[in-house]
C-alpha cells in the first residue's frame, strides 16, 4: 500500500493545512525521536528561504529537544549540502524544510539518513502508522533530559570548498560569461559566489530572496525571464535552478530550453571522454524521452530506467555501479561529488564540458532527437480523487486502447503524483498527430473525474 503523506520526496503541502502545521512538525519530531535517534542524539535541520521555515523549524527543534534529541542548525542551505555534509555531523539523521519548486505557500520535509541518502518507503510507512496514532502513549515524553540547539555557521563555505574541487584549478571558468537564476531559493549567495570564485563573468538573477518570492516566475520552472537575459547580455548560457538547488535546467545561447535528458546526454559524453563513466553506465527514469534510450544504444551506453522519483534513480544507480543519473524534470546526480541531485555541481560539471567543445551550446544541442511526446498536469481538488480518477475502468480501458494506437516504440503513462494532488499523463510516440490524439482523449476522460 502506498503511503498517504510521505511520497517520493517527504512530505508537501500548503502551510497551517495539514500535514504542513506546526502540530503535526512537532509530533513528527518526537516520533522521529523514538524512531531513528538512537545513537547520538542529534539531527541537523536545515531550509531554504521561504517564511514559513522559521515556524516548521522551530516546531521540529521543540518536539525533538523535548525528547533529549540536540538539534543543530544549518540555516538557509540547499538540499544537496545537507545530503552531502550529513555523515560528516555526528547525527542521526537530517531534515530539510522546503517545497522544493513549489510557490512559497507551500512546505515540506525531507527526511534524510545518517549517511545523507533518503528512507527507504517501508520507514515512510511506519512513520506514517505512529502519526495516525492518536494515543497519548504514542508521543509521550520519557526524556529525562533535554537537547540543545546549536548552530553550524561554516557548512556553507565548506560546501562552497567543496564544489571548487571539482574545477581543476580556481580560474578553470575563466572567460565564461553566464546568467545564474538563483529561484529567490536557498543557492541565491551559494550558486553566484561559486561561479565567481572559479573564474566566471555571472549575471545573477532572482537572488534577493525575501520570504515569498521563491520560485515566483523564476527559476527550472519559469525560464522565460532567464532565456531573454541570456540573449540580450550575449551571455554563453543561462543556468536555471529551483528553490531548494536539487534541479537544474539550461538555456542555450539563443535562450532556447535544455533539458534533463540532454543534459544526461552531454555529460554522459563528457565523462566518458575523460574516462570518469563508471561502468559506462547512465541511469534516467521511465519519464525520460525514447529518444535517449535510441542515442545512448547506438552509441554503446549501458542504459537503464527507474521509476519516476529522484530516490528510486539513486537506487539503481547504486545497484548498477553508476555515477551518473538523473531525470528530465533536472535532477542530476553526479555521485563522485555529490549524494543526490545537485544543481551546482551539475552546472559546474557542464560548464567544464562546454569550455572544452570551443563552440556555442546552441550548435551543441539536442544531442539526440526526442521522440514526438506531450505531457499534461491533470489537477484535482484532493489526493483521494487523483487517486480515484485512473482506477475508473473506462480509464483503465481508454488507456489500452490509447497504448495500442500509439504502437512501438511509445511510452504512456499516467502516474499519480507524489507530491501534489495532480496526476500526470505522458504520451509519446513516433507520430505527433497521434500523440496529441491520444493525449486530447485521455485528457478529457481523466479529468472528468476532478470534481
Amino acid at each position: 500500500m502506498s503511503n498517504k503523506l510521505f511520497g517520493t520526496d517527504g512530505v508537501r503541502g500548503v502551510v497551517n493545512t495539514f500535514p504542513m502545521t506546526a502540530e503535526f512538525a512537532l509530533k513528527l519530531a518526537k516520533i522521529l525521536s523514538k524512531t531513528a535517534c538512537f545513537t547520538h542524539k542529534k539531527v541537523a535541520i536545515g531550509k531554504d528561504t521561504r517564511a514559513s521555515g522559521d515556524m516548521l523549524e522551530a516546531a521540529l527543534s521543540a518536539g525533538f529537544m523535548s525528547c533529549g534529541v540536540s538539534v543543530i542548525y544549518l540555516g538557509v542551505v540547499p538540499t544537496p549540502l545537507v545530503t552531502l555534509k550529513t555523515p560528516q555531523l555526528g547525527v542521526d539523521m537530517a531534515l530539510m524544510i522546503t517545497a522544493s519548486h513549489n510557490p512559497y505557500q507551500d512546505n515540506g520535509i525531507k527526511l534524510i539518513n545518517a549517511d545523507g541518502d533518503k528512507f527507504p518507503d517501508n520507514f515512510y510507512a511506519k512513520i506514517e502508522q505512529l502519526l495516525a496514532d492518536e494515543s497519548e502513549s504514542n508521543i509521550q515524553n520519557s526524556a529525562t533530559s533535554v537537547g540543545v540547539l546549536q548552530k553550524n555557521d561554516d557548512i556553507v563555505e565548506q560546501y562552497i570548498s567543496d564544489m571548487r574541487q571539482i574545477a581543476p584549478n580556481y580560474k578553470a571558468l575563466q572567460g565564461l560569461r553566464v546568467v545564474l537564476d538563483c529561484a529567490n531559493g536557498a543557492y541565491s549567495y551559494i550558486l553566484p559566489q561559486t561561479f565567481k570564485d572559479l573564474g566566471a563573468g555571472v549575471i545573477a538573477i532572482n537572488n534577493q530572496p525575501n520570504g515569498f518570492n521563491i520560485n515566483e516566475n523564476c527559476g527550472s520552472q519559469h525560464t522565460e525571464n532567464l532565456s531573454h537575459m541570456v540573449v540580450d547580455t550575449h551571455a554563453h548560457f543561462g543556468v536555471a535552478v529551483d528553490g531548494d538547488g536539487d534541479r537544474i535546467i539550461l538555456v542555450d545561447d539563443k535562450g532556447n530550453i535544455i533539458d534533463g535528458d540532454q543534459l544526461l546526454c552531454f555529460l554522459a559524453l563528457y565523462l566518458k571522454k575523460h574516462n570518469q563513466l563508471a561502468n559506462n553506465t547512465v541511469i534516467s527514469t521511465e519519464w525520460s524521452n525514447l529518444g535517449l534510450g535510441q542515442y545512448f544504444a547506438a552509441h554503446d551506453f549501458l542504459y537503464f530506467k527507474s521509476k519516476v522519483g529522484e530516490r528510486y534513480v539513486i537506487d539503481l544507480m547504486k545497484e548498477k555501479s553508476a555515477i551518473l543519473g538523473g531525470e528530465v524534470v533536472g535532477h542530476i546526480v553526479l555521485s563522485q561529488y555529490a549524494k543526490t541531485g545537485d544543481a551546482l555541481a551539475a552546472a559546474i560539471t557542464i560548464a567544464l564540458a562546454y569550455l572544452e567543445e570551443k563552440k556555442p551550446l546552441s550548435e551543441i544541442f539536442p544531442i539526440f532527437t526526442p521522440f514526438p511526446c506531450l505531457i499534461e498536469n491533470i489537477r484535482f481538488s484532493n489526493a483521494q480523487y487523483m487517486s480515484d480518477s485512473v482506477e475508473h475502468d473506462d480509464v483503465k480501458k481508454a488507456l489500452i486502447e490509447c497504448k495500442q494506437l500509439l504502437g512501438e516504440p511509445s511510452t504512456l503513462i499516467a502516474r499519480k503524483s507524489g507530491t501534489e494532488p495532480v496526476i500526470k499523463l505522458r504520451v509519446e510516440g513516433q507520430n505527433a498527430d497521434i500523440v496529441q490524439q491520444v493525449a486530447q482523449r485521455l485528457k478529457q476522460l481523466i479529468s472528468q473525474y476532478q470534481k
